[in-house]
């Protein structure tokens, strides 16, 4: 039984003692990678390893591609997730109690001190450094810091007043999403379950009834024109409100959301929803009475607790009028309403939401759940395809996603309208509890991301940026466009507090959007050469934005610090040698805020040339395909499973399970699979010694296609991983070498090769597979790379296969042309045909690709017919028909694929217009052979020397086809061979690629 933890230990005792993540500035080309800091309020589970998981894949990768990697780590205890932790704590809150306790095995010692919240923060930050240490990731953890270290405080007063002078904070009145227990901002980092807080802005209509105004929100004003009735729910009750010295009547939620939105609210009483069901509302836009009806479906939570109703238009809303005109005990006012059409959209009739709703068969109610699609079809297709009627005055004839806007500017001028803000997706909680609501802030500090230039810089970056996955380009381009004012301060929370205005804190996603650069300074602070008091504005202008000036310099370092000259051209020459980010991978909830806003203040605050490179983002964890939570007791803190299973075969569960954008499914009997196979793997390695390993030239034909087949799964390794498929990568360095390896050993045994007769072709190929393996799992990649004779030193420096030593190039055009080119996705490979560049291996691989494919067809043959070979016989195609197969295969590769395409091309061409003339069958079965391949391999047929097919079955296929099928037999023949046997004339079936094939059973 394989010691995982003994290994593991030994792997990060070398590696510490040896410094061999400390990156420092060299001579060759640098990346910069880096990962989203933690939140030290909780120990990481499996979910959270996923993102740092792919991050080191990608840095470790990096290294073996000969760049100088920079992979730092730093600690967020900004904010507020902690104080509101420690307050649970103090609060006896048992349910967290419990959690620390049962859950993430924190002693009852240390928990009965969280009430301090930087106990809570030390606490966890140790834990979740040992856990990324347990995880093999190559960290220089000489660079480490928090954003409470005073140094870092420093450095975020530059950021906030580099903003402040350049005018992109603003003091004003704006809303934000709010905690009321707290008296803060919220983001999403405050939340439980990390939602970030999103507002929807409902237009307030305001009706009249007996002189109080009953305001109804609603996110279609347009409808206003199709109102037939109010909806109110008889078992809720309403409160009677003085809102700014008016009199309304509302829900008790909405009353008390009314209060944060800068309004003066005084409560005067309540009234029973049924004793205003049956009166009548007056339509503040035609002053005609409706009546207020009653209906359960109202929710008092949302919006206002009253409904608008246009059943015309509105599948619930005519449901729910159905329902009150029912034979039995209906009501007489529900009765006489006639629904009233003022949007016209093809495929519907005069009223679309009697169109939907007689769709769903057997409908049941206002409660039957299908309603809510036929009014999200109604809706959708109304908006984008609807015109308003002539009964809408002056808005007739408008496209409805126009009217919705001009119609609510109308009402809003009119005064018939205000604007009421609501949390979307309620209940938001702040970590400390409580539910939080929308509130405008008035004289709070802001980042103007609504600021036009602002946003087109930002647009600018994107675009010459590396995005991976690329589908989610478009995301971040639709955040920018739509991000306006953001609060970037608060009163309370850890963190550092507003250089001019010492009664606010710089809020926590503030805080950590331009964090990337001080990993270089840290590293300088942390071995004492840089003190928090040295490190002024003038300090971080000169370094950062490289304003550096000698004889101003001279000036300030005489008159405000003692910096020593050569510390700080150290500092500088060292961010002009790693900055920019290259990398900064995440998760994808953070792209609504942290990693755009990372973007923007890079844009704001940096010259171009500093500007970010590019962006990894991945998908989230579930858990044997449910989410994650404590609720479902599915979480796993990552140490303990580190420690039941080993850290490499939960990295490659991690990594095998999904690709980027997709969420992973995590699961126990993965992690197993991955052990099993890396315990096989370096059993194997064990048994490996270089032996006698003859040039693949000179070689058998089976050793020189598994080393084409290594260079080729190499080549695409390495494109996979330039691409950030990193699933792909594993896929091919696991799963595609054993398949190669297995056929190799198929064909060696066929032969009577034995193990030392191939022990030097396997010793080779295995080291370059470990080489490949070891960004995945580095643990058991050294123990492996010992096993098959090698020092750890050469480990250390080795290169990617088929890269340049110490050039940062190599196998799959370096970094994909996905970095330095400007945002270009495709991490594709640089090199001719993406095989290695040879044409010697292409042929090899055709060629053994052919061999494969005619034993799978032999297979087949026999299994359909049952026969058990005694004789088999092989015939391939004459020169007509090669002659015509390569001008074919060129028509293909142009875009010439049909039948006419093709034949137009041959009749053109003497050589193979009467080959063409007599055999058009022919011609339309070698279309689709070359369609049905690869376009790898068609290219690979186009550039590769003339294959000859009888010649390499001659040598290679009897020994196979005896071993596989016991045949006693196995001849081959060319098609135009006139000595040939053929007594069923199956040679006239030959195609290139495609031999004809004869099996005759003993006796036949």
């Amino acid at each position: 039984m394989m010691d995982w933890g003994a290994i593991e230990s030994e792997c990060r005792r070398r590696w510490d003692s040896s410094g061999v993540f400390e990156a420092d500035p060299g001579d060759c080309p640098k990346k910069f990678v880096t990962v989203a800091y933690p939140y030290p309020n909780s120990p990481q589970h499996v979910g959270h390893g996923r993102t740092y998981t792919i991050a080191d894949a990608h840095a470790r990768f990096l290294r073996l591609r000969g760049y100088n990697v920079l992979f730092p780590m730093g600690f967020h205890y900004t904010g507020t997730p902690i104080l509101g932790m420690a307050k649970r704590v103090e609060a006896g809150d048992e349910e967290l109690r419990r959690n620390l306790r049962d859950l993430y095995g924190v002693p009852e010692e240390e928990i009965a001190g969280f009430a301090d919240p930087m106990r809570i923060a030390r606490y966890f930050h140790r834990e979740i450094r040992a856990g990324m240490i347990e995880m093999g990731y190559s960290i220089d953890w000489r660079r480490e810091f928090t954003t409470v270290d005073p140094a870092y405080s420093r450095f975020i007063e530059w950021q906030i007043n580099t903003l402040r002078e350049k005018g992109l904070i603003t003091r004003g009145s704006h809303p934000v999403g709010w905690c009321p227990k707290d008296q803060n901002p919220v983001s999403q980092h405050d939340t439980l379950g990390d939602v970030e807080p999103a507002f929807t802005e409902y237009v307030m209509i305001k009706f009249l009834i007996e002189g109080y105004t009953v305001p109804v929100a609603t996110l279609r004003p347009e409808t206003i024109f199709g109102v037939t009735n109010l909806w109110i729910n008889p078992e809720v009750t309403y409160e009677k409100v003085a809102v700014d010295g008016l009199d309304w009547i509302v829900s008790k939620e909405c009353a008390y959301k009314m209060e944060f939105l800068d309004r003066t609210v005084r409560y005067k009483g309540r009234i029973a929803g049924a004793d205003l069901a049956g009166k009548m509302a007056v339509a503040p836009h035609t002053g005609r009475e409706i009546p207020v009806l009653p209906a359960r479906f109202v929710e008092a939570a949302t919006g206002t607790g009253i409904v608008m109703s246009v059943p015309a238009h509105a599948p619930y809303d005519l449901q729910a009028l159905r329902d009150l005109s029912g034979p039995k005990d209906g009501s007489d006012a529900a009765k006489k309403i006639n629904p009233i059409s003022i949007i016209e959209t093809a495929g519907y009739g005069a009223i679309p939401a009697a169109d939907a709703v007689s769709k769903i068969t057997g409908c049941t109610g206002q409660a039957d759940p299908r309603l809510e699609d036929a009014t999200k079809e109604v809706y959708s297709k109304e908006f984008y395809e609807g015109r308003m009627k002539a009964n809408t005055g002056r808005f007739a004839g408008l496209q409805v996603k126009q009217a919705k806007e001009d119609v609510g500017r109308w009402l809003h001028g009119q005064g018939f309208a205000e604007t009421l803000l609501e949390i979307t997706d309620a209940p938001v909680r702040c970590r400390c509890g409580a539910e939080c609501v929308v509130k405008v802030l008035n004289d709070q500090w802001f980042l103007n991301y609504g600021d036009g230039a602002w946003k087109s810089a930002a647009h600018k970056c994107l675009g010459g940026m590396s995005i991976k996955p690329q589908e989610i380009r478009q995301e971040f381009d639709h955040v920018v466009d739509w991000l306006h004012e953001r609060a970037c301060a608060r009163r309370h929370g850890l963190g550092t507090r507003l250089p001019w205005d010492q009664d606010w804190i710089v809020e926590s996603l503030s805080d950590s959007v331009i964090y990337m650069a001080y990993y270089i300074i840290s590293r300088f602070v942390n071995d004492g050469r840089l003190r928090p008091e040295q490190m002024t504005g003038e300090f971080f202008d000169c370094i950062l934005l490289g304003k550096w000036d000698d004889e101003r310099i001279k000036e300030w370092r005489e008159s405000v610090t003692d910096i020593p000259k050569d510390v700080l051209h150290s500092v500088r020459e060292e961010f002009r040698y790693f900055y920019p980010v290259d990398h900064r991978h995440s998760g994808r909830d953070l792209v609504p805020n942290h990693l755009t806003f990372f973007v923007l203040n890079h844009v704001a605050i940096f010259g171009e040339h500093d500007w970010p490179r590019g962006i990894v983002v991945n998908g989230s964890v579930l858990m044997d395909g449910s989410k994650m939570s404590k609720s479902m007791g599915n979480i796993i803190p990552l140490r303990q499973a580190i420690t039941k299973h080993g850290a490499d075969p939960i990295r490659l569960a991690i990594i095998t399970s999904a690709e980027l954008l997709q969420d992973a499914d995590f699961n126990i009997k993965s992690v197993h699979s991955m052990r099993a196979k890396l315990e096989a793997l370096h059993a194997e390695c064990l048994r490996l010694r270089p032996g006698r390993d003859a040039p693949a030239a000179a070689g058998e034909s089976e050793d020189r296609w598994l080393a084409s087949a290594a260079r080729q799964i190499t080549a695409d390794a390495g494109e996979a991983m330039d691409g950030m498929r990193v699933r792909e990568a594993l896929h091919l360095v696991l799963f595609e070498t054993e398949a190669a390896l297995a056929w190799h050993s198929k064909r060696a045994a066929a032969k009577g090769r034995g193990h030392v007769d191939v022990m030097g072709v396997l010793h080779r190929i295995a080291t370059e597979r470990i080489i490949m393996l070891q960004p995945f799992a580095p643990h058991i990649a050294e123990k492996m790379w010992e096993a098959l004779g090698h020092d750890l030193d050469s480990l250390d420096n080795a290169r990617w296969p088929g890269s340049n030593s110490g050039d940062g190039h190599g196998t799959g055009g370096g970094d994909g042309g996905t970095d330095d080119g400007g945002g270009t996705d495709d991490g594709k490979s640089n090199q001719a045909g993406g095989n290695g560049g040879s044409s010697t291996d292409a042929l090899v691989l055709q060629a053994e690709d052919l061999l494969r494919s005619t034993i799978d067809d032999i297979a087949s043959i026999t299994r359909v017919t049952k026969i058990k070979p005694a004789r088999i016989v092989v015939y391939v195609a004459g020169e007509p028909k090669r002659t015509t197969y390569r001008i074919i295969l060129d028509a293909v590769r142009a875009g010439e694929t049909s039948m006419g395409q093709v034949m137009k091309r041959l009749l053109a061409d003497p050589a193979a217009s009467s080959h063409a003339k007599k055999s058009p069958d022919f011609v339309q079965k070698a279309i689709s052979d070359i369609l049905s391949d690869p376009i790898r391999t068609r290219d690979a047929r186009s550039g590769a020397p003339e294959f000859d097919e009888a010649g390499f079955f001659l040598s290679e296929l009897p020994a196979l086809a005896s071993a596989e099928f016991g045949a006693s037999d196995v001849a081959v023949f060319a098609e135009s061979d006139p000595k040939k046997y053929d007594p069923k004339n199956k040679a006239a079936h030959a195609r290139p690629f495609k031999p004809a094939i004869l099996i005759e059973s003993a006796g036949a």
